[in-house]
């Protein structure tokens, strides 16, 4: 009997290094949102507790896009990313079994949302929306949920085909360039995403706007908030879904435990403070999916 346990158990650890050995590296995706650098910087100390973890080496790609992280999700180069809501629709609808939704951030107040929110310079004599009339506007990128899903949604609801009611409308490339931009006064009004809570010359918590104060690329008295929209779920961290399970298992335990073992690390992946990553469901993303299916007439 005592063999025959013996040998089941080593069976067991046969089993399950087998499943570690089913990777020979593991490839994080950062979307878009700031440079490529700092992205990199930002993630370092996540993607060296991952290769600590897996056992195998873990390295970031940050694509010039967010479509560059969807694709490499789908295509199966990418095996872990945080996504905005939009982005994990594209995915759904395109391969509904390509990613497993594992997590998401909860902020200090206990809620797992976010804004879309529309702003300008001070001096730029804009104090709302309606002022933005006939100005150049900026959003992030198509498959952004901030950055375009959500504003370009209820923007359109009120005021109409958003082409009409702005001079121009432009695609910036990124949540930071959004910033950057309206700051140096290339566009008139953007949208960009925060959790709102805190103080706007902080930057808010977190978020674009608070990674871009602690950065030092825009002083935030020189800007000011026109407009917010309706809470949106947070963006789910995923796995890919064809991985070993051990796997699936590690790189979200160890992301759950971040702000236990790590503040600082957290932070740096957060964009900001926030107090946990918490589990989250596909559920949580039905009212995105729907959007998105209006969106690419589906």
């Amino acid at each position: 009997m005592q063999k025959l346990l013996t040998a089941t158990a080593l069976t067991a650890i046969l089993a399950s290094s087998a499943l570690a050995q089913d990777i020979k590296e593991f490839n994080i995706g950062i979307l878009g949102g700031e440079n490529a650098q700092d992205r990199m910087t930002s993630n370092e100390c996540f993607r060296a507790k991952m290769e600590e973890a897996l056992g195998v080496p873990v390295k970031i790609f940050t694509p010039a896009d967010y479509d560059g992280v969807i694709q490499g999700l789908l295509g199966g180069t990418l095996d872990y990313a945080w996504l905005g809501a939009s982005s994990y629709a594209k995915i759904y609808l395109t391969n509904p079994e390509a990613v497993e939704v594992k997590l998401t951030k909860q902020n200090l107040d206990g809620s797992t949302g976010y804004y879309s929110i529309g702003f300008t310079r001070q001096d730029s004599g804009i104090t709302s929306m309606d002022d933005a009339k006939g100005k150049v506007f900026a959003f992030a990128d198509p498959n952004s949920t901030s950055g375009y899903l959500v504003p370009g949604a209820e923007l359109t609801a009120k005021y109409g085909k958003l082409e009409d009611y702005f001079a121009e409308v432009k695609m910036s490339g990124g949540h930071e360039q959004t910033i950057v931009g309206v700051a140096n006064g290339d566009f008139a009004a953007g949208v960009s995403w925060a959790d709102g809570l805190g103080n706007w010359e902080d930057g808010y918590n977190s978020g674009a706007f608070r990674k871009a104060a602690d950065a030092g690329l825009v002083d935030m008295s020189n800007l000011v908030e026109i407009w917010r929209s309706t809470l949106i779920p947070e963006g789910p961290m995923v796995v890919r879904k064809a991985l070993p399970q051990d796997v699936k298992d590690k790189v979200t335990q160890l992301t759950a435990d971040l702000w236990e073992t790590d503040k600082d690390c957290a932070y740096a992946v957060a964009a900001g403070d926030a107090k946990d990553f918490v589990p989250v469901e596909h559920s949580a993303y039905d009212g995105i999916l729907a959007a998105r299916k209006l969106q690419e007439g589906m």
